[in-house]
Formats: structure tokens, sequence, C-alpha cells
């Protein structure tokens, strides 16, 4: 008799796609588990470059939602940055095995700890109603702050891949105190799993500050990786990032039935 895997869900962040997890998923999948790495809403290589326009963040977690239901058991969900604050979202409306935060996005009510992410979440205002568009994504933002520690060639590769963003959902998620439906807003109670959240120790857009108070919000195992930047699926380390998840959902996810 052998005990189930749970499958994972993974969840990409702001102008990403699935195409993130490429390589962080298969220490997974060589674990055993079966792997989904979900393109969000509007994310898909082919979608028109308006799909994202006046999609809110809650209309993300409810794709998860509804991923999280065709698979055949409930699933491990492991978000990046604003997939983070989708999968948690996610979770609180969907049974899961457990919550793997990898530089997650804060929730509702939680102030940023640094004056780089005060900057954030105003300089899109610099577009006018910001809300309203699809935004492109910028290269010189992509690599100061998201791939710095990866070298040009991969740095253009990737950022080629990137798709718009949802100008709603970037407001929903960089100007909740604006949000008068409280869009991002996590109520920790009705997660019914564990949780681990993982910060990168060199990461300016969530700062490990920023992602222990998420953690604390959520009642979270907080751990950072002191050497690794906010590509924690993809950059230098990534391996050790993936070989952490492993260890704890090993250790702390719900077990599945034996077969």
């Amino acid at each position: 008799m052998t005990m189930r895997r749970a499958p994972i869900l993974m969840i990409h962040g702001a102008f990403c796609g699935g195409w993130v997890f490429d390589s962080f998923a298969g220490p997974f999948r060589a674990a055993g588990h079966s792997v989904v790495a979900l393109d969000l809403p509007g994310h898909a290589p082919q979608a028109p470059a308006d799909a994202v326009v006046g999609l809110s963040m809650t209309d993300y977690a409810g794709a998860v939602v509804a991923a999280a239901a065709a698979l055949p058991a409930p699933p491990v969900l492991i978000g990046h940055s604003m997939g983070g604050l989708v999968a948690s979202m996610a979770a609180t409306r969907a049974p899961v095995a457990g919550l793997i935060l990898l530089a997650p996005s804060a929730p509702w009510g939680l102030t940023g700890a640094t004056m780089e992410e005060a900057i954030s979440a105003v300089s899109l205002y610099a577009l006018g109603p910001y809300w309203a568009q699809a935004i492109q994504p910028d290269y010189a933002s992509f690599r100061r702050f998201a791939v710095d520690r990866l070298p040009s060639v991969e740095r253009h590769a990737l950022h080629a891949r990137m798709r718009p963003e949802s100008g709603r959902a970037l407001f929903e998620t960089l100007n909740w105190w604006l949000d008068p439906f409280m869009t991002t807003m996590v109520d920790e109670a009705k997660i019914g799993a564990p949780i681990l959240a993982l910060a990168g120790g060199r990461d300016v857009v969530h700062p490990a500050p920023t992602v222990r108070e998420t953690a604390r919000r959520l009642g979270a195992t907080f751990e950072t990786m002191p050497q690794m930047s906010h590509w924690l699926p993809g950059e230098p380390g990534w391996e050790d990032v993936a070989a952490r998840c492993l260890a704890w959902i090993g250790a702390a996810a719900t077990p599945l039935a034996a077969e």
C-alpha cells in the first residue's frame, strides 16, 4: 500500500504565465507529484493584448478554484509574487492540502515595509486611469527588481514571454487602501491547511520584512532564502527553493488516503 502524493497547482505572478515554472516543476514531478502550472485568465501565450482589461484578482482566484476542483484531490497551491496572493485568496474558497507562498504580494490591510514598495504603489498613476487598462511589462523595472541575478540573455528571453497585466488587478493589489470592496482581503480562518511563506533575502519587490508580516497575518511558517532575490522559481538557487518546498510538503502538507 502506498500513499498518494498531493497534486501541485502552481500560480504565476503579474505579467507572466505558467512558463515561469517550466524548470521549477521538474523536481516536484520527479518526486511523484502531478503538476499543473496554470495560465491565469488573459495570460495564455495566444491571448490578445487586451484580454486582461477589467479582470479582477477575484477572477484570478476563481480560475485557481476551478482548476483545483478539476484535480483528483485537493492540491498544494504554490504561488509566486502576485500569484501568492491569488493562491491565498483561492485557498479560502477551495479545499487545499497546503499553501506555499514564494515572495508573495501582501493581502489587503498590510502595508509594505520599504520605500521601494511605496513607490511601486503610486508609480502606475503616471499612466492615468491605469485600472481600466492593460499594462505592458516594463523591461527596465523587470531587470532591476525581479531578475537582477540573471544574465542579460536570460532576462531578455523571459521578458519576451511576458504578457500585459490587468491594471485593475494591479490596483487591487498595490492600492488596496483605495479599494472599497476589499478585494484582496484574506480570511486566514478559512484556510484549512498549513502555509509556508518564503522570502528572498535580497528581494526589493516583496522584501523579507513584508513577507514575514504576511506570514504572521496568515499564521504561516516563515523562512528567508538569504542569497535569493525575487525570481525564486527561476534565478540561481531555485533548486534549493524547490527542495525546501518539497521537504515542507513531505512534513506538513495534508496527506492523502492510501491506495
